[in-house]
This record gives structure tokens, sequence and C-alpha cells, in this order.
């Protein structure tokens, strides 16, 4: 075990493009463990795209100078209460750091599935897989043979949601992607029909040519342009599940989508956004349905593994870039697999 703690904190608030700038790694003594709550030692760790909005000077932000937020997997080290028994595997929401003290009633004990990995958790079977299994199950209520638009289909979100997709009968499954290679390994690998990179041209020109007979649900990841051609591409009855903005976030003065308001009418098109901490209830019946065709080999994990704490910020700024396909996660360097 490790001799001291890290903990990253926030030091300033971006405007614009976060940088490395922007946090800090502070070091503290391991901490001990109050009576009813348990020591535990991080071992895997998150980084998502809604913390780039936590860093804003908004309500329900992170706090400047003091431990952030996010989910991790770890170790019960230490105990002082009956409900968490020391070795035991569990997730929580005090990420960004070493070690976390935690009350039985902040953790979730993960069920273990034979050959199913612990990063899982995190990715499929975690917060980005029931966001992609809700968006299409709750919100499209996708029926089988209709066809979809993905955006930022190479993410965590994008690849679950093709893959989950897929297993769900649905149609054509068309999507956009930041480069070229993340293009082609989505249509060889995930199970897209066809991708475009959505730098090549204007989006409305390039959705046409992928999809030119249109679509009939949109799963938004990115807003902006992309939205705005979504609603000029999608049939009568679409529908647009808006996941996030992750093309405003680090440009918060950039104009609205432009696009034909009349279309929502005419189409009878709707639009529904949603919190996937809303939907805690599917976690169950997100496993019945994943977790078989994650041991068939049917579903495959859509992951970027960065081994090393200390290389979370980077792993998060490298996510907002772009540089990760599928479900981006830190993992201790205890965990790596010995090369035999």
């Amino acid at each position: 075990m490790n001799e001291t703690a890290l903990t990253v904190h926030q030091t300033a608030r971006p405007h614009g493009f976060p940088t490395a700038d922007h946090f800090s790694f502070a070091e503290s003594t391991i901490p001990d463990p109050a009576p009813g709550s348990a020591l535990v030692e991080n071992l895997y760790w998150s980084v998502d795209p809604y913390h780039r909005e936590l860093m804003d000077d908004a309500p329900g932000g992170f706090a400047l100078h003091a431990p952030l937020e996010g989910r991790s997997i770890g170790r019960v080290i230490a105990s002082r209460t009956p409900r968490l028994a020391e070795g035991e595997i569990v997730f929580h929401r005090h990420g960004w750091r070493t070690h976390a003290v935690i009350t039985p009633d902040e953790t979730r004990r993960l069920p273990r599935f034979d050959g199913v990995p612990l990063t899982a958790y995190l990715s499929t079977l975690g917060g980005t897989g029931l966001t992609a299994y809700v968006g299409l199950t709750r919100i499209a209520r996708l029926q089988e043979g209709e066809d979809l638009f993905v955006s930022a289909a190479a993410g965590g979100v994008g690849t679950a949601t093709g893959r989950f997709a897929r297993l769900l009968h649905a149609g054509r499954l068309v999507g956009s992607a930041g480069s070229a290679a993340k293009a082609v390994h989505l249509v060889r690998e995930v199970g897209y029909d066809a991708v475009f990179d959505y730098h090549d041209g204007p989006v409305h020109d390039l959705l046409g040519r992928v999809a030119p007979a249109g679509v009939d649900v949109f799963v938004d990841n990115v807003g902006g342009e992309q939205l705005a051609a979504a609603v000029g591409a999608l049939r009568e009855f679409g529908r647009i599940v808006r996941i996030g903005t992750i093309s405003q976030y680090n440009t918060p003065g950039a104009p609205a989508p432009r696009f034909n308001y009349a279309d929502i009418v005419e189409k009878s098109i709707r639009m529904e956004g949603f919190l996937v901490s809303n939907y805690r209830d599917v976690q169950e019946e997100l496993y019945a349905f994943a977790v078989p065709h994650l041991q068939s080999g049917r579903l495959a994990l859509d992951e970027t593994v960065i081994d090393g704490f200390e290389h979370i910020v980077d792993a998060f700024l490298g996510m907002l870039r772009g540089e990760n396909t599928g479900k981006i996660i830190v993992r201790d360097r205890t965990q790596v697999p010995s090369a035999h």
C-alpha cells in the first residue's frame, strides 16, 4: 500500500479549454476511517465529459482547492463498520484521489459476473452504458428496424449506443467522429454502417451522404451544427435523444444551432434530454441485458485504459480532445496485468 494519499484539486476556473494548470495534486497522510465508515484504496477511475461542466462557476460544480467528485472502484482496506468488509470491492463517487473514506450509503456493491472485468462497471455496465441503454430504450423507445444517427460515435456513450442498438435489432446505424481512423474503426469493429469525419465539410452534406433516406432517431452527444443537421434528416415521428453538448463545453459563447423550427411541428419530432442519475432503477435491467452478451462475446468493451493515477488529468484533457476510443478509464498500476 502507498504510504501517502494523493488527491486532485481544481485550482482555477477555465475560460474555454482547460489545461493541466487548472489542476494540482495534493499529498497527505492516508486518512483513518471514523466509526461507521471505511477506507478505500481506489483501483480504477472514470473521467467523463460532465466533469468539464462541473469545472465552471455554477451551482453544483467543483469547489476550488477541494477534492473532486468522480466515479471510482476501490478495495476496502480498513473498516469501522460491519456493513463494509475489508477486501471488498466497491463502487463510489469519491474519485480523483488514491484513497477515500466512505460510508456504506455512499457505496454500491458490485455483482461479480464470470469473465467480466472490473473496468466494465465504469464503461458498458456503468454510467456510460446506462446512459446509452436508457437513451435507446426509455427516451427513443427504439423499435426494431429503425435507423439511427449518433454523434460523437467513437466516445464512451457513442460506442455503447452503437453496440446496444445492434443487439436491439436497429436498422441502419450511422455516426460522426473526429477522425478518419475513428470512422474506420467504428465501421469495422463496433458495427456502424457508415461514419463520417465531421471535419470534412458541412455536417448537413456529410449526413445526407451517409443517410440519404433520413433517420428515425438521433442520439446527440454534441449539439451545435450536428443537432441542426439531424433535425433536417429526421423522418416523421423522429426522436432526438439529448445526452450532451460537448461541442459547446469549451466554447460557451458559440451561437446556438440554427435549424428549421417548423420541422419539429411538421414532422412531429420529439426532443428529450435526461440525466442518467434519474434512471438508476434501470441498472439491474442493464446487467440482465448486457452481461450475457459480454460473456458470449457478442458484446465487446470499448475502453481506452490509462495506467497510473498520476496521469488522471492528462486522461481527462485527452478525452475532451477526443483522443480516446470508447470509455476512458484510469487504472492503478497494481491492476496492470502481468506480461506472462
